[in-house]
């Protein structure tokens, strides 16, 4: 089966804040792929991509950006991916899963629109998944809230995951999703403090509640060889509520986000 990769709808943010996270996986699946009695029971798919999306979340400029493809499991214990982060399938009932996991939120770093304003860094989240597979779809719903960065407050969020085989090769996926972030955790990202207000001369603002975020991935992946695949992706997301209020939205940016892709993964 082709492995695919689906960017986060969160993957909207400048290629610094990601390269404090890719070291971080990059570590912490080197030491467990070269330990003898581990590296046996893994399996997945690594690789690289390119992505052309916002410079931050609400942005109306893009940028060319790197991105690191991992695609790993651990029996039917574990999991480990860009977009889910490192989950611990605790309870499986028939087509049911729960999961904790740990996730990473990215900030917002302060370049072209925002240059003036203060810097947000992402960090570490705390988590619950749960969800249900029905043929070619899984459902997920899931919560999750950061326990480190400047990024407080919780979100959660639904999607439906389809993936569906077209060819012996080649592999379609198709993810709508909805996310609803509440309102400490909009002020974050989308709030503009007295002082990023005195520096760059936008109105302050302070969100007066959450915000939904809609969305919708898709990709195709084909099989090379039975190990190298590559995979074309694209996806929207549509911002609303006080983050689409925020003057960092509607004066500098864009309710409506995009990116595109293309990347190479290995099969082990």
């Amino acid at each position: 089966m082709p492995s695919v990769t689906i960017l986060p709808a969160r993957a909207t943010s400048r290629f610094s804040t990601r390269k404090r996270l890719t070291p971080l996986l990059g570590a912490a699946f080197c030491i467990v792929l070269t330990t003898p009695a581990l590296a046996d029971s893994w399996e997945g798919s690594i690789g690289a991509g390119v992505t052309y999306s916002p410079d931050y979340l609400g942005s109306d400029d893009y940028d060319t950006q790197a991105w690191p493809v991992v695609n790993l499991t651990y029996g039917d214990q574990l999991s480990i991916n860009v977009r889910n982060g490192i989950e611990w399938h605790a309870i499986r009932n028939g087509n049911w899963t729960a999961s904790p996991f740990i996730g990473y939120t990215f900030g917002r770093d302060n370049e072209g629109d925002i240059s003036q304003f203060e810097k947000v860094d992402g960090g570490a989240t705390l988590g619950l998944r749960v969800s249900y597979q029905q043929g070619f779809w899984r459902y997920s719903v899931a919560g999750s809230t950061p326990v480190s960065g400047d990024v407080e407050g919780a979100k959660f969020s639904a999607n439906a995951a389809l993936r569906m085989p077209i060819s012996e090769r080649t592999l379609f996926t198709l993810t709508p999703s909805v996310t609803y972030s509440n309102e400490k955790w909009t002020e974050s990202l989308f709030g503009v403090s007295v002082q990023d207000s005195a520096q760059s001369g936008v109105a302050a603002y302070t969100p007066d509640g959450g915000y939904w975020r809609m969305g919708v991935n898709a990709s195709l992946s084909y099989s090379l060889t039975p190990e190298w695949t590559a995979t074309g992706f694209v996806g929207t997301t549509h911002l609303t509520g006080s983050a689409a209020d925020s003057p960092i939205v509607d004066e500098l940016g864009s309710d409506w986000q995009t990116l595109t892709g293309v990347s190479l993964s290995y099969r082990f």
